[in-house]
C-alpha cells in the first residue's frame, strides 16, 4: 500500500520537489526562448517558472546547460530525420524529405534555429549529436548530387541559409506560418533541382562554422 503523504520520507519529498521545479524551469525556458530569443535573462525565466534565481542555477548552472537541455530532444529528432534520408533508396526524395521535415520542426519550435546555429563546446553530447547530423546531411547532399537531380553548386551549409529564411516566415501565427513555410520550401526545392540551376552570384562558399555563434552566458 502506498505511503500516506504524511509518512513520505523527507528525501523523497525533496526529490519530487526538485523534479517538479526542473520541469517548470524547462517549460518556462522553452516558452521564453520561443517568444523572446535565447538571450532572454535567466531571471525572467525563473520568474516565469515561479522559482527563485538560485533554484534555477542549482538545476542549470549556466545558460548553455539550460539551452542544450531544452533543445536536446529537437536536435536528436533532427539527427533522426537525416538518418531517415540516408536510409531512403531514392537520394533526391530523401534530400527533399529531410528539408521539408526540418523546416516543419522549425516552425513548431522557433527557438530551435538559434540553438542549432550556436556552438556549445562544453555540451559534449549535444555537440556530438549535431556533428553526426551535419555529417549525415553532407552525405545526403553528396548522394543527391550523384543522381544528377540536385544542382552541383548546392553546399551543405546552404541548409543554414534556408533555415534562416524559413525562420522569418515562421514568425506568423499558427497555421499561417506552417502554410507559408511549406510554400517557401516548395519554391526552394524547385530552385535546388539541377535542371533549374542558373549561375549563383559569386561569393566565397559558406561553412556551417561561419554561421555558428558562441552561446550567450
Amino acid at each position: 500500500m502506498p505511503a500516506h503523504p504524511s509518512q513520505m520520507e523527507p528525501a523523497e519529498a525533496m526529490r519530487a520537489d526538485a523534479r517538479h521545479n526542473r520541469a517548470r524551469i524547462l517549460d518556462a525556458a522553452r516558452e521564453a526562448f520561443a517568444t523572446r530569443g535565447l538571450d532572454v535573462p535567466m531571471a525572467a525565466i525563473a520568474r516565469r517558472a515561479g522559482v527563485g534565481v538560485a533554484t534555477l542555477y542549482r538545476r542549470f548552472p549556466s545558460r548553455e546547460s539550460l539551452i542544450t537541455e531544452v533543445f536536446g530532444d529537437e536536435l536528436a529528432a533532427c539527427a533522426s530525420v537525416v538518418d531517415e534520408a540516408l536510409a531512403d533508396p531514392d537520394p533526391w526524395r530523401g534530400f527533399c524529405a529531410a528539408i521539408e521535415k526540418v523546416c516543419a520542426m522549425q516552425v513548431a519550435d522557433r527557438g530551435f534555429t538559434d540553438a542549432f546555429l550556436m556552438a556549445f563546446p562544453e555540451a559534449v553530447d549535444y555537440e556530438r549529436t549535431r556533428a553526426r547530423a551535419e555529417r549525415g546531411f553532407a552525405e545526403v547532399v553528396r548522394r543527391a548530387k550523384a543522381t544528377g537531380r540536385l544542382r552541383a553548386d548546392f553546399e551543405p551549409a546552404d541548409l543554414t541559409l534556408l533555415l534562416k529564411a524559413n525562420c522569418a516566415v515562421a514568425t506568423g501565427p499558427g497555421e499561417i506560418a506552417a502554410a507559408g513555410s511549406r510554400r517557401l520550401v516548395a519554391y526552394l526545392l524547385q530552385a535546388f533541382r539541377a535542371e533549374h540551376a542558373a549561375p549563383l552570384p559569386p561569393a566565397p562558399p559558406l561553412t556551417l562554422g561561419h554561421l555558428h555563434a558562441p552561446a550567450a552566458r
